[in-house]
């Protein structure tokens, strides 16, 4: 489930909507928000299957006049050290200058046919700041079947910051609609930051 609008009202009315955790939540994105107008947001609640155990998170987009906020929910099962089930919130807060990328994937069906203004059935939204960096290495080679020469190692680094995927299927139409436009409102946000 996800919900996007442009006011500070609005993101904790979307916040109590998700119905995960709400409190604890907003109290995290509000106090990470500060004084600071909202422009726009995007509320994700997702539900996983991990082995035995259903487990949900929420994510919270959060887009100001200068900054980028991230929020991040997960709920813990009981452990060895917490007894009973807890939720760990966090949040970081990046300078619009500091995005470098925002990547949007659409997925749609027969393409042959697409008409402007169809909605995706499915959308990855992808937010590079330079927090986190994959790197993908594998061993070098040449051409030649036969060489048993060292050849080192190539590899590539992703910026993989961020990436949540929406599809129409699991959250909805209006999901994917409002993920285009916080998209959309973050693209534009960062080109005139960047200037």
């Amino acid at each position: 489930m996800a919900k996007t609008g442009t006011t500070t009202q609005g993101l904790r009315t979307a916040i109590e909507r998700s119905g995960y955790y709400p409190a604890l939540v907003a109290e995290a994105v509000e106090a990470a928000v500060g004084r600071d107008p909202v422009v726009s947001y995007l509320v994700h609640q997702e539900t996983t299957f991990d082995s035995n155990e259903v487990r949900r998170h929420a994510t919270v987009l959060v887009l100001t006049g200068g900054r980028f906020i991230v929020s991040h929910t997960d709920e813990q099962a009981a452990d060895s050290t917490v007894p009973a089930p807890y939720a760990t919130t966090s949040t970081e807060s990046v300078k619009l200058s500091r995005i470098s990328s925002v990547v949007l994937s659409r997925v749609v069906a027969d393409p042959e046919s697409y008409t402007p203004g169809t909605l995706p059935h499915e959308v990855v939204l992808t937010i590079g700041w330079g927090a986190v960096s994959r790197i993908d290495m594998e061993p070098a080679g040449c051409g030649d079947p036969n060489c048993e020469a060292d050849h080192g190692y190539t590899g590539s680094s992703t910026a993989d910051d961020l990436s949540l995927r929406i599809s129409e299927a699991g959250d909805g139409p209006e999901t994917v609609r409002q993920t285009l436009a916080f998209a959309q409102a973050l693209s534009e946000a960062t080109a005139v930051s960047g200037r």
